[in-house]
């Protein structure tokens, strides 16, 4: 007798690759101790092999680094575009880019940091594609929150998105309360900040 799709027990998540792997331990190091603080034979160390077998994954740590900031630039656009298309009005929209934002910023903190301090370390072709997708993802903040409050000029609308994510990304050095009260205050405080009225929760 066969199950049916109702009674199918959850897919397990998927296990990390060796890439994603190592760049998960040279995030966290990063994010310790500064790019130019951590050696490849560290970086190896941390998941378990020599430095110079990282070179089968990576042709350098400068390309570590490249992969990791534009890897997740990419998830945040790609996530933005796909949260508001999912959403029936702006409002909900605006909601739904407030909690991507803020579960990022929760579960990716060691990035957060390293984003911020490491940035000028990627070479100039790196550099401007993150800057390049950063500006996309802000763009969909601001056409979301024009279309919620369209007495909003542009440059208001793109300071506030500016600060909001400031806001959400200074978790890695605010967070003190556990996740979900943390999650519960960022939004209060983002919605706040754009000038909207968070949905009772």
């Amino acid at each position: 007798m066969t199950r049916n799709a109702a009674e199918q027990p959850p897919a397990s998540p998927r296990a990390p690759s060796r890439r994603e792997q190592i760049l998960g331990a040279a995030a966290d190091l990063f994010a310790r101790y500064g790019f130019h603080g951590v050696g490849i034979d560290d970086i190896g160390a941390a998941v378990g092999v020599s430095g110079p077998a990282l070179y089968r994954h990576f042709r350098s740590k400068d390309a570590m680094l490249g992969e990791m900031l534009t890897g997740i630039s990419e998830k945040l656009l790609r996530g933005g575009r796909a949260r508001t298309a999912s959403t029936a009005t702006p409002a909900e929209a605006l909601e739904s880019l407030v909690h991507w934002h803020i579960e990022f910023a929760l579960t990716n903190s060691a990035l957060i940091t390293v984003h911020l301090r490491d940035l000028d370390s990627l070479t100039e072709p790196d550099r401007h594609r993150v800057r390049e997708l950063q500006r996309g993802y802000v763009e969909v903040w601001v056409q979301t929150l024009l279309t919620v409050r369209p007495e909003l000029d542009e440059d208001t609308a793109r300071a506030s998105t500016h600060a909001v994510l400031g806001l959400i990304n200074s978790t890695p050095y605010s967070a003190r309360l556990d996740t979900d009260a943390m999650s519960a205050l960022l939004y209060r405080m983002a919605m706040g900040a754009l000038g909207t009225e968070p949905e009772p929760r």
